[in-house]
């Protein structure tokens, strides 16, 4: 019996701290040093009106806008309560037929080989937001069509929101598909 109230009160001294304190600190650190990133780094459209974040994909699939990376995130695309990958290795059938038809698609949108897997392979989250420049400059042609703009229009576009490595040496240059397609949508023929 003696055991029991330091237990109790070990038990309510940490949910105070662990439950209470610890979060109530460590959001108020992020809102005040990192406000943007803390309220979920929103992009807003040219009305102001919240277009989606910046760390989470979007399905775009119309020919007017940059395609993103596949993404496999259960009922339907870019879930973010789903977020996961397919689990399935690069010999898997089930697999290698996704891509197939994954391919096929890009294909008969216009988009010829060679193609930047990152078009074709969903990424491990599934909730990707970005391509890598290779991909988005394969989509120009499809882009400048459908929009009636210059190629050269569509490629500056393209450079103009190539994002570097992070920390200037991890991971690889990358191109936010929302925030692109939001500039074109700025953008008149």
């Amino acid at each position: 019996m003696k055991d029991i109230k330091p237990a109790i009160l070990l038990l309510t001294l940490f949910t105070v701290i662990c439950g209470g304190l610890y979060p109530a600190v460590v959001t108020g650190l992020a809102q005040t040093f990192f406000p943007e990133q803390a309220h979920g780094s929103f992009i807003k459209d040219q009305t102001g009106r919240v277009a989606g974040s910046e760390l989470i994909g979007q399905p775009f699939s119309t020919p007017e806008y940059f395609w993103p990376r596949p993404s496999a995130t259960g009922e339907f695309a870019y879930n973010p309560l789903a977020s996961s990958g397919s689990n399935a290795g690069p010999t898997n059938p089930a697999y290698l037929k996704t891509v197939g038809e994954r391919l096929h698609v890009l294909r008969e949108a216009g988009l010829s080989a060679p193609l930047a897997a990152d078009l074709a392979q969903a990424s491990a989250s599934g909730l990707d937001p970005h391509i890598s420049p290779a991909a988005a400059q394969a989509q120009i042609p499809r882009i400048a069509r459908a929009r009636g703009l210059n190629e050269e229009v569509v490629a500056t576009a393209v450079t103009s929101r190539i994002e570097g490595k992070q920390l200037g040496f991890l991971g690889a240059e990358r191109v936010n598909v929302l925030a692109l397609n939001l500039q074109l949508d700025t953008m008149s023929p």
